[in-house]
């Protein structure tokens, strides 16, 4: 009878593993199904700009390209680097994304370090005194006669300064350096080390991650950037690459125009003569790939940094 019981109990403890497991299998595909769905919603439009840049043009035209490439080349990219002012606008681009970047990383490292110290003189203060800069602000108008009185207008370094100080970086700096034992930083003192040593050899190795975020965070703000070359500069060697393209995205219309005027041989013209859809397309990829880029190389510093930074306010 005792051995019968226990048979039950086993036989009932097996039925619900069973439908537990079950029940897992169904809820782990739900999620899948889920999860694949908002991928698709998420990577579908780059998937059909991209498709329709290597397609005919005139069937991209008429929207039958949707799932597939169709009659694939090449040879709306090699038109779009044709366009006037392209290469130096990239060239600006990428030096504002790269110096800014470095510039606005250190500044959020080096001003969220001291934040962070107790010995600052007059901390809080300070601190708070950046915080405020979040919530207010004079407003375009104000802005620019400032930018313009200190001289940067029509000046590359006009798209610099005004981004090198970020509150929400300094933010996110003091609040991953808090998180770090103080004992680590109290015995390189001990040590002999002063403040800018510990910066330097302890702080900077040890704040990697959430440097690594605040560094993507900053250059697609950079590259994306194209208000401030509407608003500060007006001769075209300072242009940005998005400015460029997005005046030209304006008028896509005459930019087709001119580059099938300087397109190739009469063959190549009929076959991929640039149409406003192949011309939005392309110059969208253009734009989006050089920052997409970006993104592997944090990748695996980034969801550590935002989570440990965030953990305390």
């Amino acid at each position: 009878m005792i051995s019968q019981k226990k048979q039950l109990k086993i036989d009932h403890k097996k039925n619900k593993i069973k439908n537990n497991s079950v029940s897992d299998r169904i809820l782990d595909v739900i999620i899948y199904i889920i999860s694949g769905a908002f991928t698709f919603i998420c990577l579908y439009p780059f998937y059909y700009i991209f498709i329709n840049t290597i397609s005919d043009n005139k069937l991209s035209e008429s929207g039958r390209v949707i799932w597939f490439p169709m009659q694939i080349h090449i040879q709306n990219y090699i038109d779009a680097f044709k366009i006037p002012g392209l290469g130096q606008a990239a060239y600006i681009s990428v030096s504002r994304t790269l110096i800014g970047t470095v510039l606005t990383v250190f500044t959020a490292a080096y001003l969220g370090y001291m934040f962070s110290r107790k010995t600052m003189w007059k901390r809080k203060v300070w601190y708070r005194f950046v915080i405020v800069t979040m919530y207010f602000n004079a407003g375009i108008i104000p802005w620019y006669l400032t930018m313009m009185n200190l001289g940067l207008t029509n000046n590359f370094w006009g798209y610099i300064w005004p981004l090198v100080v970020s509150p929400f970086y300094i933010i996110l700096t003091k609040t991953y350096l808090e998180s770090i034992p103080g004992e680590l930083q109290e015995a390189a003192e001990v040590d002999g080390a002063g403040v800018l040593m510990v910066f330097f050899r302890i702080m900077l190795p040890i704040a990697k991650p959430i440097l690594a975020t605040i560094a993507i965070f900053s250059a697609v703000t950079q590259w994306n950037s194209f208000q401030d070359t509407l608003l500060l500069m007006t001769q075209e060697k300072y242009y940005t690459l998005q400015f460029v393209l997005y005046r030209y995205l304006q008028s896509s219309q005459s930019l087709a125009s001119i580059i099938n005027a300087t397109a190739g041989s009469a063959e190549s013209m009929a076959a991929n003569t640039q149409t406003q859809t192949s011309i939005r397309m392309t110059v969208t990829i253009i734009v989006a790939l050089p920052i997409l880029m970006v993104y592997p190389i944090f990748q695996r510093f980034f969801i550590k940094g935002i989570m440990i930074g965030a953990v305390k306010g």
